[in-house]
């Protein structure tokens, strides 16, 4: 069972359970981006069943007929195992899902990932023409390049800001200098791009960025926060007219991923006092 305090960020432990909440986006105007959590895997069996139940999750999502996709972690899914591993897992469910007309989007992970992450989604895209997505982080110094890169491929991209303690070496250091990048970045996608832009961030300074910048050059954006946070701003955008998709994890390994929720934002962890302490 989850506790009341954790499921704020994770929508129960069965498939069943997250697509009923997905189910309850789509009535409040949003769409659900599904991802059962898991990563780090070492042997392939794992991430075969991990894979086998993103297959089943794009099932589910069309029998239902919900407004829904679904996000996959590579390390999830073998890249820790071998390259191969992850790109036919990841390809696997890309066919499923595209059988069912349901978008798959593959987050990033740490920096030492990019390249084959990048790698697997350009080969998948190319097989399926705006059937799958990619986050980018802009704290990453590389990301002008890949973002180059990818403007000729037809995948979308999922802009977010960072979340790996990545080493200076190869990422911006600063709060200043991410936000910095991360306009620069989106001012790049919505003038370069045209297969589809996701503005993956809570903060309201880059949500009205990429407003202002939609009303510059007229392109497509999507907003995507994460389930239990900022939730109200999340309701009010999408009665704004904005498109607005929520990530939305569920399975049994919620405690990791909750206790990550509640480190990296202030607002959360003093959410979760409150919770604790009953007030």
């Amino acid at each position: 069972m989850i506790p009341p305090i954790a499921s704020r960020f994770v929508a129960g432990t069965s498939a069943s359970g997250a697509l009923d909440h997905v189910s309850e986006c789509n009535e409040a105007g949003m769409g659900g981006i599904l991802n059962l959590l898991g990563e780090h895997y070492h042997e392939p069996e794992p991430a075969a069943e991990d894979a086998d139940e993103y297959c089943r999750l794009a099932a589910g999502l069309a029998d239902r007929n919900l407004n829904g996709t679904i996000s996959v972690k590579p390390s999830q899914i073998g890249i820790d195992v071998g390259p191969d591993v992850f790109t036919e897992n990841f390809e696997r469910i890309v066919e499923a899902a595209a059988a069912e007309d349901v978008f798959v989007w593959c987050d990033m992970e740490d920096h030492t990932t990019t390249d084959t992450t990048l790698d697997a989604v350009e080969a998948t895209a190319r097989d399926h023409p705006n059937g799958v997505g990619v986050a980018i982080q802009a704290n990453l110094t590389r990301t002008r390049d890949d973002l180059e890169r990818l403007a000729d491929v037809p995948a979308a991209v999922r802009l977010v800001k960072g979340a790996y303690d990545e080493p200076s070496s190869v990422a911006l250091d600063s709060k200043a200098a991410v936000d910095e990048a991360y306009e620069d970045h989106l001012e790049f996608l919505f003038r370069e791009f045209d297969q589809g832009i996701a503005v993956g961030s809570h903060d309201t300074k880059m949500l009205k960025t990429a407003v202002d910048l939609h009303k510059e050059y007229g392109t497509p954006f999507e907003i995507q926060m994460l389930m239990g946070v900022r939730e109200d701003a999340q309701r009010e955008l999408a009665e704004k007219g904005y498109e607005v998709n929520q990530y939305v994890p569920y399975g049994d390994k919620w405690m990791q991923y909750f206790y990550r929720r509640v480190r990296e934002r202030k607002e959360n962890a003093l959410f979760a006092l409150r919770a604790v302490v009953g007030v």
